[in-house]
């Protein structure tokens, strides 16, 4: 008898890259645990993603972020991982991010390449499998922030699948204005090229709206993405980053909550929702950075909703105690008011995907087009607690 297919579930995704308080904190180099994403109510988290695994130039010389994974520093983190996992919570490694090196290296130029690129293949391929084998971790995020050819990401995921066989989860990075067009891309190759040659063995795209390549401010880049460019929604997740300190194109809480409903609701087959990174998440910030994924859960699995009560959980957190919309208790645009997370769009000819909109001073309405979008420099952020352990994504 066949196995009953199970329905599509929105994925909660976080990414863990800082796993240290930094030397600024009064818990400096203590480790930010992930256990109260199961200890505390009200979240359902579907998938950690661990950041970043990087391929150095000396072949064994793999770290995460700026330590041998091996290193004494990760032996809570480890422990931890594992108890998420045995709790029904999929663990993944991020390999690359914007520290250059680790995709060149394990570029395979053509479908016949020399026996020297293959030898460095394997040279550096051996202790990333290894890591994977060693920590079960259950899949890979290929963050391909620098110039990769189309054929050596293709042997890669063929390697992995064929290694670690079709349960091993593989997923990808791109911005979100890669998966409209290949120009306005950091990783060299074409998305929609890979997802027509290998979209059977990549799970989902962990979509980076942010930064500047990307707006959840409203849902008509993500349905554009959908409707005009033909992406499946079960593949594509919503990228968002947690805090303002994370990056650029942080989503005000009275925003997201009236955007993300809408996308959820006009699909079931909503693929989910990422962010970047877990240890100063908001609400909760750095103190209770795991309130992130509770209100995502309510937002995307509408707990609220399914009891009857008219809204989700996830709004009633946005909108704070008093209902207004801005979490803080203070007078403010409640959801449903003056946020409109679903604007007409007057140019709709399909030419042009509007990446943002809105109204001018004199109140004529504005659509900002992708073309005009200009290309984000690289931002800032702490790899892992110390001030002096500083990388770029």
């Amino acid at each position: 008898m066949a196995p009953i297919p199970q329905p599509h579930v929105p994925r909660i995704i976080t990414y863990y890259q800082t796993h240290h308080h930094p030397d600024s904190s009064p818990l400096a180099g203590q480790h930010i645990s992930v256990l109260p994403l199961l200890t505390q109510p009200g979240i359902s988290l579907t998938h950690l993603i661990l950041a970043a695994i990087h391929i150095n130039e000396d072949p064994s010389a793999l770290t995460l972020n700026d330590h041998a994974p091996s290193h004494a520093r990760f032996t809570t983190l480890w422990a931890e991982l594992r108890v998420l996992q045995a709790s029904g919570i999929k663990v993944l490694g991020m390999l690359g991010g914007a520290a250059k090196g680790s995709f060149t290296r394990l570029d395979v130029l053509s479908s016949s390449p020399s026996p020297d690129l293959v030898a460095q293949f394997e040279e550096y391929y051996a202790p990333l499998a290894c890591l994977i084998r060693e920590r079960n971790l259950d899949g890979l995020d290929l963050d391909v922030e620098e110039e990769m050819t189309l054929p050596g990401i293709i042997h890669l995921i063929d390697r992995l699948k064929s290694d670690f066989g079709p349960s091993f989860i593989i997923t990808l990075a791109p911005v979100a204005s890669a998966l409209i067009s290949a120009e306005h891309n950091l990783s060299g190759f074409d998305y929609s090229a890979l997802e027509l040659l290998r979209g059977s063995k990549i799970d989902w795209y962990n979509c980076q709206f942010y930064c500047g390549w990307g707006d959840c401010s409203n849902p008509l880049m993500y349905e554009f993405i959908v409707n005009q460019k033909g992406w499946k929604r079960e593949k594509v997740v919503v990228g968002l980053v947690t805090n303002p300190e994370n990056g650029s194109g942080w989503v005000p809480w009275e925003v997201l909550g009236n955007v993300l409903p809408v996308m959820v609701g006009r699909d079931e087959r909503f693929g989910g929702v990422m962010g970047w990174e877990y240890f100063n998440s908001l609400p909760g910030g750095r103190e209770r950075p795991w309130e992130w994924a509770g209100v995502m859960t309510g937002l995307v699995r509408g707990r609220g909703r399914e009891r009857g009560t008219g809204s989700t959980e996830g709004e009633d957190k946005v909108k704070g105690k008093n209902g207004n919309g801005n979490g803080n208790g203070k007078p403010g645009s409640g959801l449903g008011g003056v946020v409109e997370a679903d604007p007409d769009d007057d140019d709709d000819d399909g030419d042009e995907p509007a990446v943002n909109s809105g109204t001018t001073k004199d109140g004529k309405k504005e659509s900002i087009s992708l073309a005009a979008v200009p290309v984000p420099e690289s931002f800032e952020y702490y790899s892992d607690g110390a001030t002096s352990d500083r990388e770029e994504n």
